[in-house]
């Protein structure tokens, strides 16, 4: 289990992701010099993900991976698919849901074809990066549940950074020490007592679309060829 960072209880909202990411960023200055890979996870974490890598000077990407859910149960995560088709298992929790290997098949078929347009999409404008023996922090507008953050962890666990550190402006403190067991670090703005839903926690969430996502990785693909 690695270590868990809460900034503060409180449940003041955000102006918008923008300013998240900048609170955030200053939480994170220790990274700086260790030029980390940023990774969004798409959409809303990309906003975070571009003001956290700017502060830094770091590299920014996204992470492309799909939760596997449990037999009737889709928000319980028993794995995760990474966009290369690798799978990860938690064995503890496909035992304990009697996830057989003929459903774990079909839920990581179900999920790549859900991402593969996305991958194909997202990695015509920005090549992935390289996270072996890297410092990766990756980070999310806010987590609920966790599932999706957790399954973005699994899946960059499998290409061996040097370091994984989660980063996250809000969430339910449950959820960020569920979290903190499969990242290095695990550092949160917010961890407020009375948790709903993630938009009580900004006065502006718009959804973020494809075009704006689009071009801040286009943004980044000129940067990385300067």
């Amino acid at each position: 289990m690695g270590t868990l960072r809460i900034i503060s209880k409180s449940s003041k909202p955000f102006s918008g992701r923008i300013e998240a990411g900048q609170a955030l960023a200053r939480q994170l200055q220790e990274f700086r010099s260790q030029k980390p890979a940023v990774l969004g996870i798409p959409r809303g974490g990309i906003i975070i993900a571009q003001q956290i890598a700017e502060a830094l000077e770091a590299d920014l990407d996204i992470v492309l991976s799909h939760k596997l859910g449990a037999p009737g149960n889709p928000e319980l995560a028993i794995g995760a698919v990474c966009e290369d088709g690798k799978l990860f298992l938690d064995e503890r929790i496909t035992s304990y849901v009697g996830a057989d290997d003929a459903y774990i098949e079909q839920e990581k078929a179900r999920q790549l074809q859900q991402i593969t347009r996305r991958i194909q999409q997202y990695r015509e404008v920005l090549p992935k990066l390289s996270l072996q023996e890297r410092v990766v922090i990756i980070t999310d507008d806010g987590v609920a549940t966790g599932a999706t953050a957790q399954a973005a962890l699994w899946a960059v666990r499998q290409e061996k950074p040097q370091k994984i550190v989660a980063a996250l402006p809000v969430g339910p403190e449950d959820t960020l020490k569920k979290l903190s067991e499969d990242a290095d670090q695990t550092v949160c703005l917010q961890a407020p007592p009375f948790f709903s839903a993630l938009s009580q926690f900004y006065l502006q969430f718009t959804q973020v679309e494809d075009q704006e996502l689009l071009e801040i990785l286009e943004a980044e693909n000129k940067r990385r060829s300067k």
